[in-house]
């Protein structure tokens, strides 16, 4: 009994310090969060709170947003009307460049265009005669009063006399002021620039034209066409004088090169004779001795009828060739050639040959007007030559380098395209596929050599002086 009761005691004194300990704490929670005495007031303080100041935020965003896209709408009539003022001033521009350009003489300025032939005379006679026709024509239009006209009738002072003087006086300035505009441009006129100058008598045409809108004058086109067709007339002219000196110069090379080849074969053919009469005499001679002979004597002698009467045979087919050659004008060599150092791969130069040695044609091609010499692709003798090589310039025009001077002869082709239009047209043509070009290789291979050697280092002046010297054995 008495240790339940100690038992019961210490429980208490234990519950009572638990409560104290509780109590005290709970005093000390209620001192904290004394300012808050209702939770559901505080928390409707807290919300009305946020919602001020999210509509606040929300305000002002609001603000910041119509004024951001009111400058982006400041910002796009800004960019809009800057677009629109730049397009105007490029226009402008441009359109300064184009009259600038017509009173210009540039060599490099073809953006006008290639011109385009409106004649089809034969000869520079022809051309002569139909420009003197237009100018004929003007002259005719001027006299009739047609070239400039009135679209009223004038009177100066009442007069109706003076009014026609003043009118025949004014139609003479338009037209001398179109005239001398006209005159220039025919006096520019060049392979390049014939359709910019076109433009600038147009040009011209419509300026003065507006000139002559107060008093009601203007120039007829009509008259206006024919100074164009003198332009054109004057520039074809000029164009096919060039023409006919470029083909006088190639039928003079030409004729240079049948007379160059005729006199190769007749010293060919005489040589060819002395040596057929050469051979033939000792061969006889032969014959006379071997008939004499006896034994090794008579066997070596033998051997040697039979290799003078091969040399006598190679004689006589010299000597047929070259009278063969003599006596056809169109006989000759066609021959396929490369210069992949000077022109590129796939350029090829076709063309033909009348010389009995061939070899010597690509030894002249291969002067000191290229970097490097020429290579044979083929070489093929045919009666026509002059054909034949015309059949290979037609397939392949479209592929001339130049195709506005077609006696260059140079050609982008490959040499499979060429064996297959050979074959097209049944020839048995040999070509060689790769060139030697060994000048082109052999310079190559030295600047591959010189560019991979390692450089050289020059000494630096601290090296220099700080060198050792090496004492004598």
């Amino acid at each position: 009994m008495p240790i339940l009761l100690a038992s019961l005691g210490a429980a208490l004194v234990a519950a009572v310090v638990a409560l104290l300990m509780v109590s005290s704490r709970t005093a000390k929670l209620r001192a904290k969060y004394s300012s808050i005495t209702d939770a559901e007031s505080e928390a409707r303080r807290i919300h009305e709170e946020s919602r001020s100041q999210a509509d606040k935020i929300k305000a002002d965003t609001a603000r910041d947003l119509e004024q951001l896209q009111q400058r982006i709408r400041a910002g796009r009539e800004q960019l809009e009307t800057l677009a629109a003022d730049t397009a105007e001033a490029k226009s402008t521009l441009d359109q300064y460049r184009t009259e600038v350009a017509l009173l210009e003489e540039n060599l490099e300025d073809i953006s006008f265009g290639v011109y385009k032939p409106h004649f089809e005379y034969d000869t520079p006679e022809d051309y002569k005669a139909a420009l003197q026709a237009v100018v004929d024509k003007q002259k005719v239009m001027i006299r009739k009063g047609d070239a400039a006209r009135f679209a009223v009738s004038w009177t100066v002072g009442g007069s109706r006399h003076e009014g026609e003087r003043m009118q025949r006086q004014y139609t003479r300035l338009l037209l001398r002021a179109f005239n001398g505009e006209c005159e220039a441009a025919i006096a520019k006129v060049a392979w390049n620039n014939a359709a910019k100058m076109e433009e600038r008598i147009r040009k011209s045409f419509a300026a003065i034209s507006d000139l002559g809108q107060v008093m009601q004058v203007s120039i007829s086109e009509s008259y206006m066409a024919l100074k164009v067709d003198e332009l054109r007339l004057e520039h074809e002219l000029e164009q096919k004088k060039r023409d006919v000196i470029e083909e006088q110069r190639r039928v003079r090379e030409e004729m240079r090169e049948k007379e160059k080849a005729l006199r190769e074969a007749e010293a060919e053919l005489q040589r060819a004779s002395q040596d057929e009469d050469k051979f033939a005499k000792a061969i006889e001679k032969a014959r006379v001795e071997a008939a004499k002979a006896q034994g090794e004597e008579h066997a070596r002698l033998t051997q040697r009828i039979l290799q003078l009467e091969g040399e006598l045979a190679n004689a006589q087919s010299n000597k047929e060739r070259a009278r063969a050659l003599a006596e056809m004008t169109t006989a000759g060599y066609v021959y396929v050639l490369s210069n992949i150092g000077s022109f590129g791969e796939n350029v090829l130069k076709i063309g033909m040959t009348r010389r009995l040695e061939p070899a010597e044609r690509v030894k002249e091609l291969s002067d000191a007007s290229v970097p490097f010499g020429f290579d044979v692709h083929a070489m093929v003798y045919s009666e026509d030559a002059t054909a034949l090589e015309r059949a290979f310039h037609e397939r392949f025009a479209d592929r001339a380098l130049n195709p506005l001077n077609p006696r260059k002869e140079f050609f982008r082709v490959s040499i499979p395209e060429l064996e297959a239009f050979a074959a097209e047209k049944g020839l048995k043509i040999a070509f060689t596929h790769v060139p030697e070009a060994r000048q082109y290789r052999e310079a190559r291979a030295r600047s591959c050599v010189v560019s991979q050697a390692p450089a050289v280092r020059s000494p630096s002046s601290a090296e220099v002086h700080n060198v050792t010297p090496v004492e004598k054995e």
